[in-house]
């Protein structure tokens, strides 16, 4: 497969949010857990198991699931389903913690090639299904060497029974083990666990990414189908569709936040030319007192007389008057009664006036605002 394949089934085994774990235990007398062996174990199965995991407990000797041969244990009627801390006895109940003295000698390599076979099947049928597949770990408890070349020599380990297919270089299992252990993408940490006999045996945890075979066939028109692209394409589409809403969404809502947030220049010129230009600056809830400054106002703009007629204010992307009860104030040759939204980048007010409290003698008091967002 593709590197970005390859990705793409990472993708859909984090979204699947489960894996499947495999405990791979030998039953011989040589490894026979001990005291360290037992709080190792219930160690990774209190501790490491997450809810969606799905258990297998797998013993194995000479034959894999030796106790009961004729169920499959990787099958998903023989697994355990992990949804939280109530299931971390029935999984420590199935576990063998003691070894069994009626089996002898530990074949490794057919133990190694169904397991991983094993859970090979189990996720090209989830590909086959277009459900999700997953990441995947085999907890293997043995005093035998794992992925020694085919056929083992003497020196790299001698329970392998005779008659075991695996002591033969050129027979079909031997091979389609070795093609596997080649092919898989199999991460391996291990730790060495002494008995009180001064004999070894290892924990050895085997990782696997969530991956599937690719079939490719050719079809007319120099083209090809396969299954891991649409597959993909099913598991991924409606997540990367959500996400490019989230991020659109995020972009959209941060230039929101940002224009929010960004201070307008407001300029008042004024008719009479006698007074300055006037720069202030509004911030988004804040507002303008027309008239007499009053202390929860930020600015205000000076008229002629000891009042406020009214007040200029910003909510959001909105600029506002708003009269005082009774004012003078003058916006488009209308007199304000009630708040108005203002809109333009420009507009002129009046505020009439009269130095001698003769309504008959007003004065005009004009002057224009400009806004620059």
């Amino acid at each position: 497969m593709t590197d970005f394949q390859k990705t793409g089934l990472e993708w859909v085994g984090r979204l699947q949010g489960g894996r499947d774990v495999v405990l791979a235990i030998d039953l011989t007398e040589s490894v026979g857990l001990n005291d360290e062996g037992h709080i190792r174990l219930r160690q990774i199965v209190e501790d490491s198991l997450k809810s969606g995991d799905t258990v297998y407990v797998v013993p194995f000797a000479t034959k894999v699931n030796p106790l009961e041969p004729e169920i499959n244990p990787l099958k998903l009627e023989a697994a355990i389903q992990f949804k939280g801390k109530t299931d971390v006895e029935k999984i420590l109940q199935v576990i063998p913690f003691q070894a069994n003295l009626n089996l002898q000698n530990t074949d490794i390599q057919r133990a190694e090639l169904t397991i991983y076979q094993g859970l090979a099947d189990l996720n090209q049928c989830r590909l086959t299904q277009n459900q999700p597949i997953k990441p995947q770990s085999v907890v293997w408890i043995t005093d035998a060497q794992l992925f020694t070349k085919s056929p083992a020599n003497s020196q790299e380990w001698i329970e392998t029974p005779g008659d075991s297919p695996f002591r033969v270089g050129t027979s079909q299992e031997t091979q389609q083990r070795q093609q596997w252990l080649e092919k898989l993408p199999l991460i391996p940490r291990s730790l060495s666990i002494k008995t009180q006999d001064q004999q070894k045996y290892n924990l050895t945890i085997v990782d696997l990414p969530p991956t599937v075979q690719e079939f490719c066939t050719p079809t007319p028109g120099l083209k090809q189908t396969c299954l891991v692209p649409p597959y993909l394409w099913k598991q991924l589409s409606l997540p990367a569709l959500t996400l490019v809403i989230l991020i659109l969404a995020s972009i959209g809502l941060g230039i929101k936040v940002y224009y929010l947030n960004k201070k307008w220049k407001i300029t008042i010129n004024f008719a009479d030319k006698k007074t300055e230009e006037q720069t202030v600056y509004l911030r988004n809830h804040q507002r303008i007192s027309i008239g007499e400054y009053e202390s929860n106002c930020n600015h205000s703009i000076d008229t002629p007389g000891a009042e406020i007629r009214g007040y200029l204010m910003r909510k959001g992307e909105k600029l506002y008057l708003e009269p005082t009860p009774d004012s003078l104030l003058e916006y488009n040759g209308q007199n304000l009664t009630k708040k108005t939204p203002i809109s333009g980048v420009s507009f002129q007010l009046n505020c009439p006036y009269s130095k001698t409290g003769n309504s008959q003698a007003k004065k005009n008091y004009e002057f224009t605002i400009k806004i620059q967002k």
